[in-house]
């Protein structure tokens, strides 16, 4: 790694950029250099707008994809550089709105009927009834996990923030049904070699799998199953999920906001007991076992 790469990765990781971010505007200056054949800190302004010229005219990239490109390139000259005064970019582009196509629920029940790998179908029912993102179920923990509270705890998702949201009775038993069988340590998901969390990649090769097996021809990736948790636990068919344990209320709320919000008919929100004194670090820190 040269010495400039590492400087901007270490103003990247300073300013709390996430791993992907960081990938994506080193990446946006590899591809600047590349195009050149020199180093960026001796590529002017103009040449950097020839470049995104380049890559809208003739790469015909999406304005999504230039817009990160930029992102990134601005982040190196008036940042890394030191060079605020540069200026260069691409026009804002008005966004279509569409909707993402969600999954029915006797979608949902093929998917996971499909799915007999008993890690498999705990980790596509994670997502759906808990509501989370792709990122958000690579990483939980067996200490996110609070059968008592009937709770999962998101650590870091989007934005950097915590959150709870519900852990469902038929969540809670499929999930102890994996446990007893692969006995994970420390991440609640891992990849092959058991000591680190799956890949976003793996999640979504076992997402697609499942949609093939169930002849699902909806174009949606493993995000539309955290679409479909939450339609149905907020209304879409509203006490049908919650009677069935599979999802939870929308998963943006915690169960305290949800407290101070009230109870609805259709599916009473969970109230969280009194704070417990803290687990004995020699004991298991999670009880997903019923012995």
């Amino acid at each position: 790694m040269s010495a400039l790469r590492k400087q901007m990765d270490g103003d990247l990781v300073v300013r709390g950029m996430a791993v992907r971010t960081r990938e994506a505007y080193l990446g946006a200056v590899a591809g600047l250099a590349k195009y050149y054949g020199r180093r960026p800190d001796r590529i002017g302004e103009a040449q950097v707008q020839n470049y995104l010229l380049h890559l809208i005219q003739e790469r015909k990239l999406a304005w999504s994809s230039c817009n990160i490109v930029t992102q990134g390139l601005k982040f190196f000259y008036r940042v890394t550089l030191k060079r605020r005064e540069a200026q260069f970019g691409i026009p804002t582009a008005r966004q279509p709105q569409k909707l993402p196509q969600i999954l029915a629920r006797e979608e949902v029940a093929a998917l996971l009927e499909k799915t007999t790998n008993l890690k498999h179908r705990a980790l596509l029912m994670t997502t759906y009834g808990a509501g989370l993102r792709l990122n958000e179920v690579c990483h939980l923990k067996l200490t996110d996990i609070d059968s008592a509270r009937m709770t999962l705890r998101v650590e870091q998702g989007k934005g950097a923030k915590d959150r709870y949201t519900l852990l469902s009775p038929r969540l809670l038993a499929e999930l102890r049904r994996y446990w007893v069988v692969h006995r994970p340590k420390q991440w609640l998901f891992t990849s092959k070699d058991g000591e680190h969390p799956i890949s976003d990649a793996s999640v979504q090769k076992v997402f697609y799998a499942a949609k093939k097996r169930a002849a699902i021809v909806k174009q949606c990736g493993i995000h539309g199953l955290r679409h479909a948790g939450r339609l149905a636990a907020a209304g879409g068919s509203g006490r049908g999920a919650c009677a069935a344990g599979s999802g939870p209320r929308p998963p943006s709320e915690s169960p305290l906001v949800r407290r101070r919000r009230g109870r609805t008919a259709a599916c009473p929100a969970r109230a969280p007991p009194p704070r417990r004194p803290a687990l004995d670090s020699r004991r298991p820190p999670v009880r997903l076992s019923r012995h």
